[in-house]
């Protein structure tokens, strides 16, 4: 057949590579694995106390959705094998990070000594703020544990009398911590020890007496004598 003017040659119809199912395998990771992957890296800080314990418990936790969530649709979301990896570190750290911090909970009290804490120290409801609750009259003379920071002075060697008092932020920010926060430490090592701001463990014999400590922040009601750091 023949062309006109303005006909243009038929040309061969060429096919071109289908592109139905590029990419149809492709599944984004669980951003849920991930996250508990992150943290079981990190989890191991519960090794520094109690207060971080949170970072595995939320990890485990974490990684058993991932698990799940992997499980249930293997269609949409990829990451099993992360969730898993990020379960089972978890897991680990958790057990014995628990074991061990209940381990030296246990070891930190001498024979003979009762835990102490500040709570114990408080006036009632009601009460005026210098009032020695029967808590504490109840156990004055008995040797105790009480853990707590050391109330920074002059002093940064050689300490062997100094406030400890109950929080970071009355005695590491300017603060002016109340009386029955504070507890006057008479160690029986005359050398002394060097200021810390960590939280530190002292046990003594706890006694009850009001006494005026000018030169270690004001007055105080509570006393630890002949005591050494645990």
């Amino acid at each position: 057949m023949g062309t006109g003017l303005f006909d243009s040659p038929t040309a061969p119809l060429r096919h071109e590579p289908s592109l139905a199912g590029v990419g149809d395998d492709y599944r984004p990771l669980s951003g849920t694995a991930i996250a508990a992957a992150a943290l079981a890296v990190v989890s191991p800080v519960i090794f520094l106390g109690w207060p971080f314990a949170a970072v595995p418990v939320v990890a485990t936790l974490l990684a058993a959705v991932g698990v799940r969530d992997t499980r249930r649709r293997p269609e949409a979301v990829s990451g099993g094998g992360i969730a898993w990896a990020a379960l089972a570190v978890a897991t680990l750290v958790l057990i014995t990070g628990f074991a061990t911090l209940a381990i030296s909970y246990a070891a930190e009290l001498p024979d003979g000594y009762t835990r102490l804490n500040y709570t114990m120290l408080q006036p009632l409801p009601g009460d005026p703020p210098t009032a020695v609750p029967d808590a504490a009259r109840s156990i004055s003379g008995q040797d105790v544990l009480l853990k707590g920071y050391m109330y920074p002075g002059s002093r940064q060697r050689g300490i062997s009398d100094f406030l400890l008092v109950r929080d970071q932020g009355d005695c590491c920010f300017g603060g002016n911590p109340k009386i029955t926060d504070r507890v006057l430490v008479r160690l029986t090592d005359r050398a002394g020890i060097e200021f810390t701001p960590r939280l530190i463990k002292i046990a003594g014999r706890f006694r009850v007496e009001s006494a005026g400590a000018p030169d270690l922040g004001g007055g105080v009601l509570y006393h630890l004598d002949d005591a050494f750091v645990r």
